[in-house]
Parts: C-alpha cells; sequence; structure tokens
C-alpha cells in the first residue's frame, strides 16, 4: 500500500478524487487556449458541455459519489480543500487572462459559478439546456463587468 500512496500525495482521500489534477488543468487551459474572439464564460461552457463532463453530470452513481463525500468528514474535508483551490487557480487564469487584478471578486464569482454549474444541473431531463441557460446569464454578466469603467468609490 505505501507504493500507491507514493503516486497520491494528497492522502488516502485523493484516490477518491482521482481526476483532480485534471480537471483542474482543463480548467486553466480552458481560458488560456481559448478561440480568439470566445469569451471566457463560452469556453468554460464548452469544457464543462465535453464527453467527460457530460459523462459525469448524466452518470446515475454521481448521486452516490457525492453522498459518499457529504457522509465521510475526511472527504467532505479533501472535497473543500480541492474546490478552494479550483476555484482559486480557475480565479487567478481568468484574471490574468483579462488583464484584472488577481483578487477581482468578479474573477472569483464567475470561477466559483463555473464550479457549481455542474452540480445545478445534475439530473435534470434539460441539463445541457439548463447549462446553456447558467452560462448566458455568466457571460451577459461577464461581458458587462469587463466592459463598464471600474466604480471609483465616490456617488
Amino acid at each position: 500500500m505505501a507504493t500507491l500512496f507514493k503516486h497520491f500525495p494528497g492522502g488516502k482521500e485523493a484516490l477518491v478524487f482521482d481526476q483532480d489534477a485534471g480537471r483542474e488543468a482543463a480548467l486553466v487551459a480552458a481560458v488560456r487556449e481559448r478561440p480568439t474572439g470566445q469569451s471566457i464564460p463560452q469556453a468554460l461552457r464548452e469544457l464543462l458541455r465535453d464527453e467527460p463532463s457530460r459523462q459525469v453530470r448524466e452518470d446515475p452513481r454521481f448521486a452516490d459519489f457525492r453522498r459518499l463525500i457529504d457522509t465521510t468528514p475526511a472527504l467532505r474535508e479533501y472535497a473543500r480543500r480541492m474546490w478552494l483551490r479550483h476555484e482559486n487557480t480557475l480565479a487567478t487564469a481568468i484574471a490574468t487572462d483579462s488583464g484584472l487584478p488577481e483578487n477581482d471578486p468578479a474573477c472569483h464569482a464567475l470561477a466559483h459559478f463555473t464550479l457549481e454549474a455542474v452540480t445545478l444541473v445534475y439530473g435534470r431531463d434539460d441539463a445541457e439546456s439548463a447549462l446553456d441557460r447558467i452560462f448566458t446569464l455568466l457571460d451577459t454578466g461577464w461581458t458587462a463587468t469587463t466592459t463598464a469603467p471600474a466604480p471609483h468609490g465616490d456617488t
């Protein structure tokens, strides 16, 4: 067993989240490698519409997986730390790509709701259209945020 855990530096909990690093890298790549003219929310929507993400959303075992995480304190804590790391990494990539400060709240909001979108559409008969509606909202808000002049704080 010691040999197996050498490959999972996050501990035995990392075995449950075997796609952690790949997911994080895919999120960043979606932002950095998107085609010219495609907005960040559009690129992230395309990533979530791809086959691996669709399989997760449609897998009937996903509810059991979520229940396992929610009822196992060590897995729940690991998932929380992983979620925050992914959110921060994605927010940083968004900020960097957009020329915004790394702590920009709009970048963090976009990252947060992108990650939450899979949970919001899971189990819906209209998951694809629900995903489209979520990202239409995010894209509209993101575009307004990045094209509006920054507030100066004086009213």
